[in-house]
């Protein structure tokens, strides 16, 4: 049974109504993007934390870290919001708490958003953002990247992308409740629909739309599910089984096994979308980060 605490936040995610159509079948996206903001204004930052503003390849983007961060180690991380909301602001709090359990520094990257920049300027921007730390004198074996939903996903495409270019692999990825079918097929689409407070298939859809702009929904750095994953680094992959992104985490991890990839997939039960993002409030979330540190200490 899930913590009275993860309850509690469900029941006021509930009220909020989640990714909500306005009734011409669009997205509010300016909404959106104030209400994400909103949210994760008060947000708690373990005690310590240095947030550094910078540029990373022409985007900006903020170093995350603790006291005893290890400057060879690094984090780089890609916020959710369905490609289109999210940001710094909106996910500093859960990098830095991952980045701590690790003792490593953490990057969050301010990657351009659809619909104004739909795709590839995503996957251009986070695969820039790696350049850049190899450029710093930052080794492969130092870096590890990961990302929670659109992040998520983003991860995936990110580690296609920069296979296919001969750029060296990171040692490891972290993938938290990962969007990786932009056509919304998977069974728990509908089957946890009424579990799932915050995305349901209709404005994940409007939201793909809105990043495909013309491209195809099947293009493998788009949906990394239609991605040969042959080659990728060790993954450790965290979702909730109350969500509708359910089976976008196990079909992805079916895949990359399949492609002899080393991943790991860890569901929570009675979970919801990306609760890691409720620590420190909720005991589950604070587990899970965890879990996510130890990975990332093992790997890099």
């Amino acid at each position: 049974m899930p913590s009275e605490a993860h309850e509690s936040i469900v029941n006021l995610l509930r009220e909020s109504g989640g990714i909500g159509l306005e009734p011409d079948g669009s997205l509010d996206v300016a909404a959106m993007r104030e209400g994400m903001e909103a949210m994760t204004a008060t947000a708690e930052l373990p005690e310590g934390t240095r947030c550094t503003p910078c540029e990373v390849a022409r985007r900006p983007a903020e170093w995350v870290e603790g006291p005893d961060a290890d400057a060879s180690r690094v984090l780089l991380y890609f916020h959710g919001g369905g490609y289109v909301i999210g940001s710094i602001a909106t996910h500093r709090g859960l990098v830095a708490r991952i980045a701590r359990v690790a003792g490593i520094r953490g990057l969050v990257l301010d990657y351009r958003l659809a619909p104004e920049h739909p795709f590839p300027a995503a996957v251009e921007d986070a695969t820039a953002a790696y350049r850049f730390l190899l450029e710093q004198g930052i080794t492969p074996e130092g870096i590890a990247i990961g990302g929670d939903s659109a992040g998520g996903g983003l991860t995936f495409a990110t580690l296609v992308a920069l296979r296919d270019s001969g750029i060296p692999l990171p040692a490891a990825a972290i993938a938290l409740s990962p969007w990786v079918d932009l056509e919304g097929t998977g069974e728990s689409m509908s089957s946890k629909a009424d579990a799932d407070p915050m995305v349901g298939r209709e404005g994940l859809l409007e939201m793909a739309r809105l990043y495909l702009g013309e491209a195809d929904p099947k293009t493998p750095t788009a949906a990394p599910l239609h991605a040969d994953l042959a080659g990728l680094p060790p993954l450790y992959v965290q979702v909730g089984t109350a969500e509708t992104l359910l089976d976008d985490a196990t079909r992805i991890a079916e895949r990359a096994r399949a492609a002899g990839v080393q991943i790991e997939l860890e569901p929570f039960e009675d979970l919801v979308h990306v609760f890691q993002a409720f620590a420190p409030h909720v005991p589950e979330s604070l587990e899970a980060i965890e879990k996510l540190g130890a990975f990332l200490k093992r790997q890099l």
